[in-house]
């Protein structure tokens, strides 16, 4: 049974680990199973307390715990459609062929390192293309794209969310300090 409102923070390497009762080799206990979902709640040193999703807790060598990414920024604008791509993938294209350029010049020794980093200074770009779907990166916009070849929709964005359009049922990850525990 899962505890209410459990946000794993890691889960266990894939072929499980060993865990103690306390942070004391002498002390084991049950196994933790592979890819169980834990929260991690303290450190010392490199011991972890984790919390299982069903109120179990155990100590654990908490540098092989895997951590769980994190959540996506949140904008505080709404999700927004672009209704056609070419001119974001114009403009990929484009910074893409600025950046060949100046690697082109490099490797052929007709750019130092600092006229590079100069030539290159504020190039962002970003496209994965699989199949049908892309992603680009809009800098002007600072957020990522999503299209099915048709049209675009924000997918996520590098702002740092407003905190006032935080969903209020959204449990934050609890930041962890290693070198002072909980």
């Amino acid at each position: 049974m899962t505890t209410p409102g459990f946000r794993p923070t890691h889960v266990v390497p894939q072929h499980g680990m060993p865990a103690w009762e306390d942070p004391d080799p002498a002390r084991p206990t049950v196994p933790l199973d592979p890819l169980l979902p834990v929260r991690l709640m303290e450190r010392r040193g490199d011991w972890g307390r984790v919390l299982c999703s069903n109120g179990w807790s155990a100590w654990v060598d908490g540098r092989y715990l895997v951590a769980v990414p994190q959540d996506p920024p949140r904008s505080d604008v709404p999700l927004a459609t672009a209704a056609d791509p070419r001119p974001l993938l114009g403009r990929a294209e484009q910074a893409l062929a600025r950046y060949r350029a100046a690697v082109e010049e490099l490797a052929d020794a007709g750019l130092d390192g600092e006229s590079f980093r100069r030539r290159t200074h504020g190039l962002r770009i970003g496209v994965v293309v699989d199949g049908e779907d892309v992603w680009l990166y809009d800098p002007a916009r600072e957020s990522w794209l999503y299209g099915d070849g048709t049209r675009l929709s924000t997918y996520a964005t590098d702002r740092a969310p407003d905190a006032a359009a935080e969903d209020r049922d959204h449990t934050a990850t609890r930041i962890v300090n290693p070198g002072r525990g909980s």
